[in-house]
């Protein structure tokens, strides 16, 4: 997840003093100055300070943002989505499906080696399928509907299907995390339950432990073997031309250094800009700040217990729905509406999903009437737990006014601040929470089969609050199985009327969490998850 930079103050009604957290923002980064900055690179390597540290390297066992990130760097994929999410074959050269819609037939492009020197081949390519299916929703649904996968000769791999399936090539070519990279036979045939500790894929940079001192920095260097395809590079696809010796990922966890750093030439990327310090950056002319739009934004959501008393009542959760501000979560993060905006669209807004269906519930929202909803329900004043993440400023501050305004609304609400790692254990136990605040990027969101917020349902797990619809479920096989794009649309309006007439979750907003990088670079990809090939450093 990224991680917005700074605690941000706020008074009894939940108003931000952005005039003071900018000026904190700049004294703290005068303050910082450049005793802690990295030192420089040469010019051949490209230094960067990501959303922090690459800790799992193996990139089907987590879900994690900066190991996806990872894993487009040293593998590669079957498939991968262009700048408008049209998915265009990477690894492969070519493929055929059946009339019937059962056999899928692809053959590998050549040229794809390994960074040991062997060959990919077809076996590689089932067995990595095989492991990413254990640990990935959307591949264990492939999968399920999968009758037998087999590699025919070493550039021919064929899938048959037990039914027709209508999102073969978008679940081969899925972004979503954990992604479906492609990894030696070998090491794929380690069991999914379990981290790969040899780090080899096919992609445009290679991994060296030799590089690595935890911690401190990860050096992945050019892969001289590599590849690209023929077509201009355009998002994921295309070809991934690394025209840089090496990618320096530095770690660097005050933000406060990091900006001094990249304002100084310390450094040349920093993927997570403050906000606070944005109209700096926008100001100086020897940085970049590259903002996101669309499917690259992220979307905040409060996820809900729904196991735990009071908010088993589907009235009660669904107060919330009357009483959450989103244009007041965003101007708590100090952001311009180029930034930031409200969004009711359960599946994002502008993606290929967005739906009016039922966010009425979202409309005029209101103290007085979300009061009034309270009073109609058969809430007793029964404590209500929100869990605060200190360390992840989106979901503090959002939930710092939630707790707020539901006070103001007639529940008692009991606020406890712990830390991510903390959350994530709690929020694992069906008692002793209620609800609490995280975001996500609109990529993942925007399907009903990635969205973390509602995609684990009746999977008895804390990840969506032990949340259990059987009828969704079956809506999730139908939009998996639709034939078209405007099927499987009018399915998640489906899913989505469901969401708000239960109170399944509350969205709380949309937001870019911008990039800025020294304009000296060239061709950078715009992108959310930072991309490093075709960027040119003079």
């Amino acid at each position: 997840m990224a991680m917005l930079q700074r605690s941000i103050p706020c008074d009894k009604n939940g108003v931000r003093r952005m005039a003071w957290m900018r000026r904190l923002g700049l004294l703290a980064l005068a303050a910082a100055g450049l005793a802690g900055a990295p030192k420089p690179a040469s010019a051949a390597n490209l230094t960067a300070v990501l959303e922090a540290e690459i800790v799992t390297l193996d990139p089907h066992f987590i879900g994690a943002y900066i190991t996806r990130t990872f894993g487009y760097m040293v593998f590669d994929t079957l498939f991968a989505p262009d700048s408008n999410f049209n998915y265009r074959p990477q690894m492969v050269a070519s493929h055929t499906v059946s009339p019937d819609g059962l056999t899928w037939t692809f053959i590998l492009r050549d040229g794809l080696l390994f960074h040991d020197g062997s060959p990919v081949t077809s076996a590689d390519v089932v067995a990595s399928l095989q492991r990413w299916s254990s640990r990935a929703a959307l591949g264990g649904r492939l999968m399920a509907v999968t009758d037998s996968l087999t590699a025919r000769d070493p550039k021919t791999f064929v899938l048959v299907l037990k039914e027709p399936y209508g999102l073969v090539i978008e679940t081969l070519g899925t972004m979503a995390s954990p992604t479906p990279f492609i990894m030696p036979e070998r090491i794929a045939r380690t069991p999914g339950t379990e981290r790969i500790t040899e780090i080899i894929g096919s992609g445009p940079f290679t991994y060296s432990r030799a590089d690595h001192r935890p911690g401190d920095r990860m050096l992945l260097r050019r892969n001289a073997r590599y590849v690209p395809r023929d077509e201009p590079a355009d998002f994921l696809a295309g070809g991934k031309r690394v025209m840089i010796d090496a990618l320096d990922i530095r770690v660097v966890p005050d933000a406060g250094t990091a900006a001094s750093a990249l304002q100084a030439g310390e450094i040349d990327y920093l993927q997570d800009a403050p906000f606070d310090l944005l109209p700096l950056f926008e100001r100086n002319r020897r940085l970049t700040v590259q903002n996101f739009t669309g499917p690259q934004m992220f979307t905040g959501h409060f996820r809900l217990n729904h196991v735990a008393p009071p908010f088993d009542d589907p009235a009660i959760r669904a107060v919330l729905l009357r009483l959450v501000d989103q244009n007041e979560v965003m101007q708590g993060f100090g952001l311009s509406a180029t930034y930031a905006r409200s969004c009711a669209a359960f599946f994002t807004c502008g993606g290929p999903n967005e739906s009016t269906v039922g966010v009425s519930a979202l409309e005029n929202p209101s103290i007085e009437a979300a009061r009034t909803a309270l009073r109609a329900t058969r809430y007793n004043n029964e404590p209500i737990v929100l869990m605060i993440a200190s360390d992840l400023e989106a979901a503090k501050v959002s939930t710092e006014i939630l707790a707020d305004r539901m006070r103001r609304a007639g529940f008692n609400v009991d606020a406890q601040v712990t830390d991510w790692a903390t959350l994530l254990a709690r929020r694992t136990r069906r008692e002793g929470w209620h609800a609490y605040g995280v975001h996500a990027l609109n990529v993942d969101l925007g399907s009903p089969l990635t969205n973390s917020v509602i995609s684990f349902n009746c999977q008895n797990t804390g990840t969506v609050g032990f949340m259990c619809v059987p009828r969704l479920n079956e809506l999730f096989d139908a939009f998996a199985r639709a034939p078209s794009a405007e099927a499987r649309s009018a399915i998640a309006g489906e899913i989505q009327g469901i969401v708000y007439s239960q109170g399944l979750a509350v969205p709380w907003g949309q937001f870019a969490q911008p990039a800025a990088y020294r304009a000296t670079l060239r061709n950078m990809i715009p992108s959310a998850i930072p991309l490093f090939w075709n960027v040119e450093k003079p």
